[in-house]
């Protein structure tokens, strides 16, 4: 009996697609544990998992799959993250770095799909443009909780924004200025110190994981390449953000269709000329066609032909 049997309606190759996919995850606490988790169970084939803490005291009440013999021994959350992987596919190919995420750039520039769950305005800048240089599509996950004062208590928010290449960046729907740059708006609302809990990061991740599948085994026929989901922990609701209809047609002007590739490649390491050893010529996808096709759809065997 096939494992993956109960969700063979995202297509008759899904279980190869999602097989053949290489996912790097950024952030391995709250939100990317259960991001790791699901994508464990979906069967996933591939995974970079880029962390540089140990987990804490603090991390149990949160972090999915961890345990308090993990904080007794300080094990890693790139090696929970893999025994949480090892555990429903042994021979899942993994990349674990226990360090900044710009230490294995060579690893996350193969990766079909980049998730991110990182605390800082900074990092999501810097992720995002490490994506769009190399046309991969970007998930953003993150929370917040916020002081309403007067005795009003708190109110815990978050966001999903999935940026593609040559559609809406996280500047474009005004999740990233410059004051919030300056701000560096990492310090978590007025809770006390980096309030977190387990439910919104669920939510959250859950949401992106569905987008993720949306992206490379579509159960529906609408195209999602753009998207802004605002979640409010006190409704209980997860909505698009009034961007999104506004941004439709709407052209990035950040990251230009010249800044793409990369910078430090010259054609005149090449050495040797013979047609068996040299690189094929493949043409980059225009940006700006991504709406139409996926260009990174076309790298593996759709769920769905």
């Amino acid at each position: 009996m096939d494992r993956l049997e109960r969700q063979s309606f995202l297509g008759p190759k899904s279980t190869q697609v999602l097989h053949n996919l290489t996912v790097g995850l950024i952030g391995l606490g709250g939100g990317g544990s259960h991001e790791v988790q699901q994508m464990a169970h979906l069967g996933i084939g591939g995974y970079v998992l880029v962390d540089p803490d140990t987990i804490d005291w603090t991390n149990t009440n949160r972090l999915v799959g961890g345990t308090l013999g993990d904080v007794e021994c300080k094990r890693s959350k790139v090696h929970i993250a893999e025994r949480i992987i090892r555990g429903l596919q042994p021979d899942a190919r993994i990349k674990m770095v226990q360090g900044r995420w710009e230490t294995v750039l060579e690893e996350l520039k193969g990766c079909d799909i980049i998730l991110g769950a990182v605390d800082s305005y900074v990092a999501r800048d810097q992720i995002e443009r490490f994506c769009r240089r190399f046309l991969i599509p970007y998930i953003d996950i993150g929370m917040d909780v916020l002081a309403l004062g007067a005795d009003r208590g708190y109110l815990v928010s978050g966001q999903v924004i999935l940026s593609s290449p040559g559609r809406p960046c996280l500047w474009c729907c005004g999740f990233l200025d410059e004051e919030k740059l300056r701000k560096e708006a990492a310090q978590y609302g007025g809770a006390g110190g980096r309030p977190q809990v387990v439910w919104p990061n669920g939510v959250l991740a859950s949401t992106a994981v569905g987008l993720l599948v949306q992206l490379v085994c579509p159960w529906h026929t609408k195209t999602i390449d753009f998207t802004y989901l605002v979640y409010d922990g006190n409704r209980g609701t997860i909505t698009p953000s009034p961007w999104v209809d506004s941004l439709q047609s709407h052209t990035c002007p950040h990251f230009p269709d010249s800044e793409v590739g990369d910078p430090g490649f010259d054609i005149r390491k090449l050495s040797n000329t013979n047609s068996a050893n040299v690189a094929p010529n493949i043409t980059r996808p225009n940006p700006r066609d991504i709406s139409k096709r996926a260009w990174w759809r076309r790298l593996l065997p759709l769920g769905r032909s």
